[in-house]
């Protein structure tokens, strides 16, 4: 690898029986490369799309962890788990999935879309106290977990084969897909679980570009993936900058953009490279990180 490719965002796909931390740890094994963070946890049942900041573009993550998410998921319904997944323990079972009409499957998905009050997994990696929940649970202490505002754009029926049903999920970051079946099993008086999970896209970043996870020692495969800080971040507006400005944005200077409009995130160019983001206000870029390499 060269040291230019080592600062920027590397799309991956993770296989199911991996952690997010052991997709991690293998990109830095292949990339030897020790700054590497991802950008959003993907159970160990799911699969799919992990964007990782690798060098110094692990300091853009929080710029990228809020975009929306697409999945693929299968719910099994009539069978209710503690943690929403195949990995946890059965709390209920009802045969009344086999009365199960399309239409009423239909009517009960309407509440799930939109803007909705959902509550996350206890068994889950949402922070309690600063401790993730599920650690909590099994050690054996009470979690309580409040219910969180998330947005679900779009809860379309793919595959309906009782008491299997295939949905296909574009939400809002922050929602938990597992708990979208728990709560769709709920509304329909059987209960349910999900059963498989696949994350599809970040945004507009799609799983096909992604390097697959036991391809990353592949260099052909790495650099046909990686993509620049800049690229990483095409969603946020622009404000192009001069060699003389860039310069003092890297040293945490306010520059001159009086042509740019104002926007609470931006991303200052030059020379088609990313030197810092931050904010415009009042004919000024603001820096809030820079980028040396930039």
């Amino acid at each position: 690898m060269t040291s230019a490719l080592l600062h920027g965002v590397l799309p991956v796909d993770k296989p199911v029986g991996l952690t997010s931390h052991d997709a991690v740890a293998c990109a830095r094994r292949a990339l030897g490369e020790r700054r590497i963070g991802h950008t959003g946890t993907l159970d160990p049942f799911a699969s799919g799309l992990l964007l990782l900041c690798v060098g110094e573009a692990t300091r853009l993550a929080e710029y990228l962890t809020g975009m929306d998410k697409t999945y693929e998921a299968t719910a099994r319904l009539g069978v209710a788990t503690d943690s929403g997944d195949p990995d946890g323990a059965v709390v209920a079972t009802s045969e009344e999935w086999g009365q199960l009409s399309r239409d009423a499957l239909d009517a009960a998905l309407c509440r799930f879309r939109g803007a909705i009050e959902q509550l996350p997994p206890s068994l889950s990696a949402k922070k309690v106290g600063g401790v993730p929940a599920h650690r909590r649970v099994r050690r054996g202490e009470e979690v309580v977990l409040r219910p969180q505002t998330v947005r679900v754009h779009e809860l379309t029926v793919t595959g309906f084969h009782p008491p299997h049903v295939e949905l296909r999920v574009r939400c809002s970051s922050g929602t938990y897909v597992r708990s979208l079946a728990r709560d769709l099993g709920e509304a329909l008086g059987i209960g349910a679980h999900l059963t498989a999970l696949r994350r599809t896209a970040v945004g507009s970043f799609a799983v096909e570009d992604a390097v697959a996870v036991g391809k990353l020692s592949d260099r052909s495969r790495v650099d046909a993936a990686f993509l620049s800080p800049l690229d990483a971040l095409a969603h946020l507006p622009r404000c192009t900058v001069g060699s003389d400005s860039a310069a003092d944005l890297v040293h945490g200077r306010a520059v001159e953009a009086a042509e740019a409009p104002d926007a609470p995130v931006a991303a200052a160019v030059c020379l088609d490279r990313l030197v810092a983001v931050g904010a415009i206000a009042e004919g000024r870029f603001l820096p809030r990180k820079v980028l040396a390499h930039g």
